[in-house]
């Protein structure tokens, strides 16, 4: 429970499809998709087998959320081990930013020990990010979400992969979980590079 002025706020590390189905949406979680969308998007993740919603919640409604689901299968890393999850979005309404939400709700899901038999991947996009609305420029903003990443252990990790390579303010961090095989640690390392 983290006390702001609008009161109670709680982090919720793992929101089931029936919690969050009661629950209302903040509609400015809209980075994505309409609020409404994003709120089906986020059942449907969470009822995936290595899918997980880790919510911001005031007073019953979501106002800021943290996925992690398996890898899009239109992305290189679909095809590595079982043991690869990407923690998908991270975002928080523009009312409720400056609390360190954020942070917290990262914390709070790898706080999860069930979290260390994953090799947890965010792949980070510029043209994803809301700079006008923090008042930051693409370097500032990249500065930001590298340092939010790194308080959960995530490491800039390079990469050829297409997207991430398309321009130097995107980036691809990593989280190796205490119990991830050296195995699956190599097989991925393998993916990083096609040649």
């Amino acid at each position: 429970m983290i006390q702001i002025p609008d009161g109670d706020m709680l982090i919720c590390g793992v929101t089931s499809p029936e919690e969050l189905e009661e629950m209302s949406i903040d509609l400015m979680l809209k980075a994505f998709r309409p609020a409404e969308r994003q709120k089906q998007f986020l059942m449907e993740i969470s009822k995936l087998p290595r899918g997980k919603v880790v919510t911001a919640q005031l007073k019953g409604e979501i106002v800021g959320y943290v996925t992690f689901c398996p890898p899009d299968e239109s992305e290189r890393w679909s095809s590595g081990p079982e043991e690869i999850i990407e923690l998908g979005s991270i975002e928080v309404s523009p009312k409720f930013r400056k609390h360190g939400l954020a942070r917290q709700m990262l914390e709070v899901a790898f706080k999860d020990e069930n979290m260390e038999k994953y090799l947890v991947l965010a792949t980070e996009y510029y043209w994803h990010w809301d700079m006008e609305g923090m008042g930051m420029n693409i370097w500032e903003y990249r500065e930001m979400i590298k340092r939010l990443m790194e308080t959960v252990d995530m490491v800039l990790t390079d990469t050829d992969e297409e997207e991430i390579s398309s321009h130097p303010a995107n980036m691809l961090m990593v989280r190796f979980g205490n119990k991830v095989s050296p195995t699956t640690t190599r097989q991925f390392e393998t993916m990083l590079f096609t040649e």
